[in-house]
């Protein structure tokens, strides 16, 4: 496996690679270099959105004439190795980035829990915006509240139990559309081409949620088994 700095030509493969919308560990694959550089790489050059391979180039030979350290994860975490590819591919699966940054940080937190004002200061955003990821964190699922009565602040927690719960949410808002799909087969009639339409769909949709549903409650005890 090759060592030392990232080339140029290598640099301009992983911008290849971010636009075919590899992941990290497939361009890392293809480059034969650890996933974690090329996390790095593209975490200190502008994120996956704005990567530049020239400019970056450029940015590491002036980074490496000053000999500007490259800073430390933050404390606290898992480290930088793997946030920013689960922020990605969480961001792909429908997640605001800011939300996916708050849930991904919640899961790479020791003990899975966070304050407000933890999660302020450490990804360097307001308290409001906070405020609405989070919520919307768990109002689907993905997070719980907890009180601490002490100082009378809201803990949020990710815990076991929040993968269940995630599933059972989404699952059941998508088995109220396969329903309303069917109760609008019904009232556009089965004998026409929107009813039957309809009634395909929602049966499908149905059918596909109660599997789903019933795999969760199946393999929940996984979730309780010991690490």
């Amino acid at each position: 496996m090759p060592g030392g700095r990232l080339t140029q030509q290598e640099r301009q493969r992983i911008a290849a690679g971010l636009a075919g919308r590899l992941s990290y560990a497939q361009i890392a694959r293809q480059l034969a270099r650890p996933t974690s550089t090329i996390s790095r790489e593209i975490a200190r050059n502008g994120g996956p959105g704005a990567y530049q391979p020239q400019r970056a180039h450029r940015a590491t030979a002036i980074r490496a004439r000053r000999g500007t350290p490259v800073p430390p994860p933050a404390d606290g975490s898992a480290g930088g190795v793997i946030d920013d590819e689960m922020i990605e591919v969480a961001v792909r699966s429908g997640l605001p980035r800011l939300t996916a940054r708050v849930h991904i940080d919640l899961l790479l937190s020791e003990d899975g829990r966070r304050t407000a004002a933890e999660l302020t200061r450490r990804l360097k955003v307001s308290p409001a915006s906070v405020s609405v990821a989070v919520n919307s964190l768990v109002e689907n699922g993905y997070v719980r509240r907890e009180r601490d009565p002490e100082r009378r602040r809201d803990i949020y927690v990710v815990d076991d139990a929040a993968w269940y719960n995630s599933v059972v949410i989404s699952s059941r808002q998508t088995l109220e559309a396969a329903r309303s799909a069917l109760a609008g087969a019904e009232a556009a009639g089965l004998d026409t081409p929107v009813g039957r339409r309809l009634a395909r769909g929602g049966a499908f949709l149905e059918r596909i949620i109660l599997d789903t549903l019933e795999s969760a409650d199946r393999w929940r005890p996984l979730l309780s088994e010991p690490g």
